[in-house]
C-alpha cells in the first residue's frame, strides 16, 4: 500500500465517524449503544456572573440540562482569563449535546484528547468546570452524595479546613487566636510580605522572618500555620528563607519558585526540613507526574477549577498517595468548585487540609453564597467543612439567583513592578 493511501485509510474511521442527524448527538456515541443510561444532555448553559467590579475573578458556572429535568453544576473560574474560558466551555458543545452524562471519563479524555493541543489554564478550567457538572449529574441520577461515588467519606466529621489569617498587627494576631481556639479552628495561611528580586538584601530576608516570626508568635504553638510564597521568590531567596523559618514549624510553605521550575523547586526542597507544598497552577494528572516521581514536593494543591475538576483532582490524589504525598487543595474561586473539591477530599486517605480563601468572619461574597445555595458553603463547624448529604454535589441553583449579578467582563490579576521598572512576580 502506498504511504499516502495509508495515511489515508488510518484516519478515516474518526473523520467518518457520524452520530445520526447533525447536532443529535456527539461523533462516537454510536459505539455506546446498550451500555450506560437513557440520560442525555439537552443543553450547556455558561454564565459569567460578577458580584464586584474589581474582581480578578468573576465566576463562570457551567450548567448541564437534561432529558429528565436533571441538573448539573461545576465552576470554571479562572483568574483573570474569564471570557476565555467561557468562549472554551461553548467549543466543547458538541462533545456534550445528545451525550449520556454518566460516562464521564469517557467525556474527560475526549475533550482533553481530542483537543490535540494539551490543556493549559483555560482549556483546563473549561473542562473542570463541565466535569463537575457531569459529577453532579452522575450523584444526582444515582441519588447519592458524589463522595458516596467515589467510594465513602472517610471522616463523618466533615474535612479539615484552614483560613486565611487575616490580621496585620499582633493585636489582631491575638484576637484571631482567640476567635480560632473558640471556633475549633485549627490551622490558618499567611503570605510572605513583599516582592523579592533574583538576588535581594538581607534586611528585606530579616524583615520576612521577623514578621512571620510574630505570627508565630501571636497564634501561639498549637496553631498550623502555611505560608504561600506564590512564587514571588527567586530560587536563590527561597533557599535563604526557607532555612531561616525553619524554627517556626510551618505546617508548609507553598510554592517558592514557580511550579514549573520542577529542578529549582527540588533544590529548594532539600534544603529545608519544612513540607513543601505546590501545584496550585498546574493542569491535570500529567502535570503533576514530574513532581511525584522526582520527590520535588511533599504537599500538592491542584485546584479543582482548572486542572481539570473531579475526575482529574481524584487521579492525581491516587498518583500523590503512590508517591508518599498529601493533597491541600487551592480553592479560592466560587462556591461550586469549593463544595465539589469537599467530595474529593472527603474520600481520599491521603488528604492533608483544605483551603478557602476566606477568614473566620463570612465576607460579603461568602454571603451571597448563602443567598444562592440556601446554606452558608464552605463555612467551617468546629474547625471542618460539614460534607454535602444531597445527591450529586449537594445543591440547587436556580438560573434566576444569578441574573442580579450580570456579567461584568474580564480583569486582569494584579501586575506589579520593581523599583527599576521589571516585572516583579506576585
Amino acid at each position: 500500500m502506498k504511504r499516502r493511501m495509508f495515511l489515508t485509510a488510518a484516519s478515516a474511521p474518526p473523520l467518518l465517524a457520524q452520530a445520526g442527524p447533525a447536532g443529535a448527538r456527539p461523533v462516537g456515541a454510536q459505539a455506546f449503544d446498550g451500555l450506560g443510561s437513557k440520560l442525555r444532555i439537552t443543553a450547556v448553559k455558561v454564565f459569567g456572573v460578577s458580584i464586584s467590579r474589581e474582581s480578578d475573578r468573576p465566576y463562570v458556572f457551567v450548567k448541564l440540562e437534561t432529558n429528565e429535568g436533571l441538573a448539573g453544576w461545576g465552576e470554571a473560574t479562572l483568574e483573570g482569563k474569564a471570557g476565555a474560558v467561557m468562549a472554551c466551555v461553548e467549543d466543547f458543545r458538541e462533545f456534550l449535546i445528545g451525550a449520556d452524562p454518566m460516562q464521564v471519563e469517557h467525556h474527560w479524555q475526549s475533550m482533553y484528547v481530542h483537543s490535540f493541543y494539551r490543556a493549559g489554564p483555560v482549556m483546563g478550567s473549561a473542562i473542570s468546570g463541565i466535569d463537575q457538572a457531569l459529577w453532579d449529574l452522575r450523584g444526582k441520577a444515582l441519588g447519592v452524595p458524589v463522595h458516596q461515588v467515589l467510594g465513602g467519606a472517610l471522616d463523618s466529621r466533615g474535612v479539615r479546613g484552614y483560613y486565611h489569617a487575616r490580621a496585620a498587627t499582633r493585636a489582631e494576631l491575638e484576637k484571631l487566636r482567640e476567635t480560632a481556639v473558640r471556633d475549633g479552628v485549627s490551622c490558618f495561611k499567611t503570605g510572605i510580605p513583599g516582592y523579592y528580586e533574583w538576588i535581594d538584601s538581607h534586611a528585606k530576608v530579616k524583615r520576612a522572618v521577623a514578621h512571620l516570626t510574630m505570627i508565630r508568635e501571636a497564634l501561639g504553638p498549637d496553631i498550623d500555620i502555611a505560608v504561600d510564597f506564590h512564587a514571588k521568590t527567586s530560587p536563590a531567596v527561597a533557599s535563604v528563607l526557607v532555612r531561616e523559618l525553619e524554627p517556626l514549624h510551618l505546617l508548609f510553605i507553598e510554592e517558592p519558585c514557580p511550579p514549573e521550575n520542577v529542578e529549582a523547586m527540588r533544590r529548594i526542597a532539600r534544603r529545608t526540613t519544612t513540607p513543601i507544598a505546590t501545584g496550585e497552577r498546574l493542569v491535570a494528572h500529567y502535570g503533576v507526574r514530574e513532581i511525584i516521581e522526582r520527590g520535588v514536593a511533599d504537599i500538592l494543591q491542584t485546584d479543582i477549577n482548572h486542572t481539570g475538576g473531579i475526575t482529574a483532582l481524584w487521579k492525581i490524589g491516587a498518583m500523590a498517595e503512590l508517591g508518599g504525598l498529601s493533597l491541600a487543595p487551592h480553592a479560592c474561586e466560587g462556591p461550586i468548585g469549593g463544595i465539589a473539591t469537599l467530595h474529593v477530599d472527603s474520600a481520599l486517605p491521603n488528604f492533608l487540609v483544605q483551603e478557602i480563601c476566606g477568614g473566620v468572619e463570612p465576607g460579603p461574597a461568602e454571603k451571597i453564597w448563602e443567598e444562592w445555595l440556601g446554606f452558608p458553603a464552605m463555612r467551617m463547624v468546629a474547625g471542618r467543612f460539614p460534607l454535602p448529604q444531597k445527591p450529586g454535589l449537594g445543591f440547587e441553583l436556580p438560573d434566576e439567583a444569578l441574573k442580579r449579578y450580570p456579567f461584568n467582563g474580564t480583569r486582569p490579576m494584579a501586575r506589579v513592578f520593581h523599583s527599576d521598572g521589571s516585572v516583579a512576580a506576585w
